[in-house]
């Protein structure tokens, strides 16, 4: 048994919902490539397979905004065994109605279920933390969601991409809720989460609340209509498979680095470079297309490892300037953003993939990202950066933003109120 001095001993109450997240991101990280490759391979074009990726973010969103209802009013443990079982269902139905407006569905099943079992796990894990605790849960968290997606793909490598793959990917959900109905442990109390309005949070910090669009806009997108890149050009599902999985290894791997680097040279100076950065890699996938897949699993890794942070820095931003106590209301306001840009970009991709062809996928990442660090360099020129005494830490973003404040956000910068 673990000492109470030992790192192990705070995960304890804990690896049940640890647990869950990992078996239900299995189910997402499996089903991320393996939807747009049956698209593909049934016929369906770019725009329809842009609108079936938007239908998940869109059920994402309103899950982030309906769920905890269900939670306060059964409890955090049948609460999560009703989103299990209401994804696993979504998704074994895809294996057997073929149509793509029953996807889109479908889909968006999955999204509001999703996003419910995120709730449920992260009020979990924030009531079973402390102040010493907080990292160490946080940090296995983000192992478990990013681990669990970049498992999910492998299977691709093991059997060929058919119907029949949604079936383990069901099993997968249905399994996540395994762990937390054996457990013994209480349920913990919920409190309703407060959203700052999308003015106010432009007042506090526009390149904040620029960022989590732009995560939006470029995570949900890169995630959703890469497989269908690879797929025009030829590139075999195990290839694609490989690809997924190898981003989202990068998009764990890297935020650290970059979140040290922000909190010592401040956040849009680094929200910047990423940007640019990233802008570049699009331009240079848009040539890369027939390059190879070595070359292009370099470029996806890059582009996962600079894209994956952006999240991260926008809250990073805006909580650096927020007034005490006013980070749950932000953080609930920053997630509707990037669940808007997570909507949108999706459909708006697939249409550009539509008049463009495959490269229309980097042409529209280039434009967005281009954008925002235009409109990032602007803001520098205006404004000064934060004090660094008054930084708070940098908190990676999750596969998916976090939904309970609490959390992921870190505690008010010494010092009192934001500038």
């Amino acid at each position: 048994m673990a000492s109470p001095l030992s790192p192990v001993a705070p995960l304890s109450p804990v690896v049940p919902v640890l647990l869950g997240v990992l078996s239900a991101q299995v189910a997402l990280g499996l089903m991320a490539p393996l939807v747009p490759l049956l698209l593909v391979g049934g016929g369906s074009t770019a725009p329809q397979i842009g609108l079936i990726a938007s239908a998940y973010s869109l059920g994402f969103m309103a899950g982030a905004m309906t769920a905890e209802r269900l939670v306060i009013r059964v409890g955090h443990i049948r609460a999560f065994a009703a989103f299990a079982a209401l994804a696993a269902n979504a998704t074994l139905l895809m294996a057997v109605v073929g149509q793509p407006l029953a996807w889109a569905a479908l889909r968006a099943v999955v999204g509001l279920s999703a996003a419910g079992l995120c709730l449920v796990a992260e009020s979990w894990l924030n009531g079973s933390a402390d102040n010493a605790s907080r990292g160490r849960i946080f940090g296995a968290y983000l192992v478990a969601s990013w681990g669990g997606g970049a498992l999910g793909p492998v299977a691709l490598n093991a059997v060929p991409a058919s119907a029949w793959l949604f079936v383990p990917a069901g099993i997968a959900f249905t399994t996540a809720l395994l762990p937390l109905a054996l457990t013994r442990q209480p349920n913990p109390a919920i409190g309703r989460q407060a959203r700052m309005g999308l003015a106010a949070l432009y007042r506090v910090s526009p390149v904040g609340l620029a960022c989590c669009l732009a995560a939006g806009l470029v995570n949900g997108v890169f995630y959703a209509l890469a497989p269908v890149y690879l797929s025009r050009f030829g590139y075999h599902p195990t290839q694609v498979a490989a690809f997924v999985s190898a981003a989202n290894v990068a998009g764990l791997a890297v935020q650290w680095p970059i979140g040290l680097l922000s909190d010592r040279l401040g956040r849009r100076p680094m929200a910047v470079a990423v940007l640019a950065l990233g802008l570049a890699l699009a331009l240079l996938f848009v040539l890369a297309g027939r390059a190879g897949m070595p070359v292009l699993l370099v470029l996806g890794c890059a582009f996962a490892g600079v894209a994956a942070p952006l999240y991260g820095l926008g809250a990073g931003q805006t909580n650096d300037r927020l007034a005490r106590g006013d980070a749950v209301a932000a953080s609930g306001g920053l997630l509707f953003v990037w669940a808007m840009g997570a909507t949108v970009g999706p459909a708006l991709a697939g249409a550009v993939m539509g008049l463009l062809g495959p490269g229309g996928l980097f042409i529209y990442l280039a434009v967005v990202l281009g954008g925002i660090s235009l409109f990032t360099g602007l803001r520098i020129r205006l404004r000064g950066e934060v004090p660094r005494d008054l930084r708070g830490a940098f908190v990676p973003a999750m596969a998916e933003p976090a939904l309970h404040a609490g959390l992921a956000t870190p505690p008010p910068p010494p010092g009192g109120d934001g500038p």
